[in-house]
């Protein structure tokens, strides 16, 4: 007798139920929709609805429906052409009424009702091919990163002398390695021994030629190691962290090869304004004014003091600002922009770390009446056309004071930096709370994915699962007959085994997904046909109907795991080789083979079970 406890089925029956909860979220598609986002700590109340609303009536647009939390309101609409209208009028109007502190996005919001979502049931997530959007594979500039590495060791090198007092004539970069030149012999053994306790990423050697005493570090291939692996994760921490600035729902941002970043982002229309936040890089500098020395003079005879450093002032006139650096950028956790009140002149409000408020502190504290300086630092990019007719892309770095103030009280922790533009002061809010880049990024391929792209090819890949799928139904009803029909309830259920779990995990569907989708269609009845054709062989042997089904499962068991095990690791292989593309499709097979061992398997046994496994005298099955 051929039966199964109840237990297993009740198993099949919760896991087939729980599948088609989860995969149902798939089937109600998704609204049009406008997303408005605070850009900063702002959190959306109900008395921000009442003018979105009103201006709404206004302009006649007609929308579905509108939902808010504290992060951000979403207006759903019936057509693309109400949403594209409706977010034209509501950036302009916000932007007059708030400036850039909203920032709102188009989106495409899922109709799944509220019972399903309040169960965790949300659609899966379509890739930029089947949605649409745009495509950048980025460059990190390496070797800015690592020129600023060896710069701040010649800071750190000056910092280090000047607390230790030990005289040195100058401290510079050349090429890979920092150089620090002494006064005498003395001096470079008590230098040489402390910048080898303090600096362990550096090969150091001391050399003393004709009266001239050397200290050089040349930066370890290991530090070089880590500053690359380091540049590029904290980037692509920055550049996600942009992405949620403008407001982009479900975006890709992962990491190819070893200085290249893939960034997608499904549903962007404005492909400037995404450039331009992607790729800019903005930092702050809080710096003393050097008022001890002439800089007209430093800037009319080429020598600045070696603790000193020349910029110039918005006005073009030179300013003398010390090297030693009081804070940064990175030392930023907060940035906001606004009115500065007591000049009402646009202003950014910044918040300081730990750190970096005790040592602001420290140096205002002592510095009371003095002047501070900020410096605002831009890197960039430029295309240089070279001798030979091709064009390349550098790297450009531009450092300008924007702000120049006597220190009237210590500071700490919050304070304002005015001195910008109303819209460099909002941009530089932007940078500053997503983060500095640590290295430039530059833009070596764009690609854009229309919509209307999009869903032809979500029509054509559907069609090819519905053909795939029927021509197997069709097959495996006419050629094992009641087996078959078992077979394709199987199949079915191990579709949506599929999409429940792509929906339940979030991963994204792709073109290629799809194409998994399709193999695993005529993969996953590959599992039946072994242990149909063994039934098959057991009755040609004379063995009995129950008897036959009972080795038929059991002596095609082994054959199947191994087959599925070998295919499995090839996924595996190619999800954690393989990129984008590649990805996808890895993840759709290896879904598509676990889900298909229990549907082939457990699930027509317990079919068969429960059509022959009650009959004590069978003579003959549909095979």
């Amino acid at each position: 007798m051929n039966r199964y406890p109840l237990w297993k089925y009740l198993l099949i029956a919760f896991l087939a139920v729980l599948g088609v909860l989860y995969a149902l979220p798939n089937i109600y598609g998704d609204d049009p929709a406008v997303q408005i986002s605070p850009k900063s700590e702002l959190a959306v109340g109900d008395d921000f609805l009442s003018p979105i609303e009103n201006l709404l009536k206004e302009e006649g647009l007609q929308y579905n429906s509108m939902e808010h939390n504290d992060q951000r309101v979403l207006v759903r609409f019936a057509d693309t052409d109400a949403q594209l209208k409706a977010a034209d009028i509501m950036r302009e109007r916000l932007t007059d009424q708030y400036g850039e502190q909203y920032s709102v996005a188009l989106n495409l919001a899922p109709s799944t009702p509220g019972w399903l979502r309040s169960l965790g049931a949300d659609p899966m997530v379509l890739g930029l091919d089947l949605q649409g959007g745009v495509h950048f594979l980025m460059q990190v500039d390496m070797d800015t990163a690592r020129e600023q590495q060896l710069d701040r060791y010649v800071d750190e090198f000056r910092s280090t002398m000047r607390e230790e007092r030990i005289r040195y004539k100058a401290v510079r970069r050349d090429g890979q390695r920092v150089i620090l030149e002494l006064r005498n012999a003395e001096d470079l053994s008590k230098a040489f021994d402390l910048i080898s306790r303090n600096s362990q990423d550096l090969l150091l050697e001391q050399e003393a030629l004709n009266d001239r005493f050397f200290v050089r570090g040349t930066v370890t291939e290991a530090a070089l190691e880590e500053l690359r692996n380091t540049a590029l994760q904290q980037n692509i921490t920055t550049l996600r962290n942009r992405v949620n600035e403008l407001g982009v729902a479900e975006p890709v941002i992962q990491q190819q090869g070893l200085d290249r970043i893939v960034v997608q982002l499904p549903g962007v229309q404005d492909t400037a304004r995404a450039k331009e936040i992607l790729r800019a890089t903005a930092s702050l500098e809080y710096r003393l004014v050097d008022t001890e020395n002439d800089a007209f003079e430093a800037q009319r005879t080429n020598r600045v003091p070696p603790d000193s450093r020349l910029y110039t002032q918005q006005d073009g006139s030179p300013i003398l600002l010390k090297r030693r650096l009081i804070v940064s950028g990175d030392q930023l956790i907060g940035a906001n922009s606004g009115f500065d009140p007591s000049s009402g002149t646009p202003s950014v409000t910044v918040t300081l770390d730990g750190a970096g408020a005790a040592r602001m502190l420290d140096v205002t504290l002592d510095n009371v009446g003095k002047p501070m300086a900020v410096v605002f630092i831009e890197y960039g990019s430029d295309t240089v056309e070279e001798p030979n007719g091709e064009t390349r892309i550098v790297s450009t770095k531009t450092e300008r004071v924007i702000s120049v103030a006597n220190i009237r009280e210590p500071l700490s922790k919050r304070f304002q930096t005015t001195g910008l533009q109303k819209n460099e002061a909002d941009q530089l809010a932007l940078l500053l709370r997503a983060g500095a880049l640590a290295a430039p990024v530059n833009i070596i391929e764009e690609r854009t994915v229309g919509p209307s792209l999009g869903k032809d090819n979500i029509s054509k890949g559907f069609t090819s699962v519905q053909i795939a799928f029927i021509l197997v139904l069709v097959f495996m009803a006419i050629y094992y007959r009641l087996f078959g029909l078992f077979a394709n309830v199987a199949l079915l259920l191990n579709l949506v085994f599929i999409v429940a779990v792509l929906s339940l995990f979030g991963a994204t569907l792709t073109l290629p997904g799809i194409a998994g989708i399709v193999l695993t269609v005529g993969m996953a009845v590959d599992a039946n046909v072994l242990i149909f054709e063994r039934i098959r062989e057991e009755l040609r042997n004379g063995n009995s109907p129950h008897n036959s089904i009972r080795a038929g499962y059991q002596h095609a068991f082994s054959t199947i795991v191994d087959a599925n095990i070998t295919t499995f690791i090839a996924a595996l292989a190619l999800f954690a080789f393989g990129t984008g593309p590649i990805k996808g499709f890895a993840v759709t097979l290896s879904i598509g083979i676990l889900t298909s061992m229990f549907s082939a398997i457990m699930v027509t046994r317990a079919l068969v079970n429960l059509v022959y496994g009650g009959k004590a005298r069978l003579e003959k099955v549909s095979i």
